[in-house]
């Protein structure tokens, strides 16, 4: 029997009670109540936070649009591989600074030197803004290490969770045709992978787990202000064949983007890439945000990811 992880399922219950007298209330979703959600969210649940190194902000500069950036170097005597990271939000939240700690605990784990992306948001900045932004950065990621003088591996991959793990996908594609991107691997942890909404998960899960489906659609309605063919700009019914990078994908029992990152797997497996899946069959979306709920989960999360990217 499916069952939400008894470690979450406390906070869950007092989480559904205030949102139902949220709504009640005449609660409307705005931009800044989005950002402040996931910013309270991780900050209240994220209070581990390691020291890292070295760490500095910069720009990678492109013709379109120079986008911040936050380097982490968990070793700067050595040179290491880079893992360029697009935090989660829909689109719409998140930020280098909630996910700062989350950065930090990569670096760490992994010995790669994390270069965490702050690529535009809507609704200020609709589809494609955000998606370019994390293309320019791994064209241009290289211009900016060497300005710094910093040591490190000219070996490239990019990860990525909610709708961060889109752009990873939407990077990954865009790479197998683009002389320009080179990627070593790919991490996408729930990632967002269907505008369309039409998996079984997206109902099956919908309603009482954090993220709600009329809240996903919401968080679309905001990305998407042009009629864009949902279908077409959804990585899930994108390119697959076997130059896709070596993927590691992560899904979640009680997600609603479950199914779209099941899928996933099972089109670029079928297309011939490198494909290995990690299902946590008691977790919600969002649970990276929620570590002292959930550490021994994160920890594994951390743990998969360096053993991924180091083999």
């Amino acid at each position: 029997m499916r069952q939400v992880s008894p470690k979450l399922q406390p906070w869950l219950n007092t989480f559904n009670e205030q949102v139902a007298l949220l709504v009640e209330d005449g609660f409307k979703p705005t931009a800044t109540n989005a950002r402040e959600g996931l910013a309270n969210l991780t900050q209240g649940l994220v209070t581990d936070i390691p020291a890292v190194a070295w760490v500095q902000d910069d720009l990678v500069l492109s013709d379109e649009y120079d986008v911040p950036v936050r380097i982490y170097h968990p070793a700067p005597a050595q040179s290491l591989p880079v893992l360029v990271f697009y935090h989660g939000g829909g689109h719409i939240a998140g930020s280098i600074t909630v996910y700062d700690p989350i950065c930090r605990k990569l670096a760490n784990a992994t010995q790669h030197i994390v270069v965490s992306v702050d690529y535009r948001l809507a609704p200020e900045c609709p589809y494609p803004a955000g998606v370019n932004d994390a293309c320019n950065v791994v064209k241009h990621i290289w211009q900016t290490l060497d300005s710094r003088k910093l040591n490190y591996l000219p070996r490239l991959s990019i990860a990525g969770d909610s709708g961060g793990g889109a752009l990873v996908a939407t990077v990954s594609q865009k790479a197998q045709f683009d002389d320009a991107i080179t990627l070593a691997k790919q991490v996408l942890v729930y990632p967002s992978l269907d505008y369309t909404m039409a998996s079984e998960s997206m109902v099956l899960n919908g309603t009482g787990y954090l993220v709600q489906k009329s809240k996903i659609a919401w968080y679309f309605d905001n990305y998407f202000q042009n009629d864009e063919d949902r279908t077409l700009v959804s990585p899930l019914y994108g390119d697959f064949t076997p130059q896709l990078p070596e993927t590691l994908l992560l899904t979640a029992e009680f997600c609603p983007l479950r199914d779209e990152g099941m899928n996933y797997c099972k089109q670029a497996k079928a297309a011939g890439a490198v494909v290995k899946h990690i299902h946590f069959p008691d977790m919600i979306h969002a649970f990276l945000n929620m570590e002292d709920l959930v550490k021994e989960e994160c920890d594994k999360v951390y743990r998969y990811i360096a053993e991924f990217l180091q083999q």
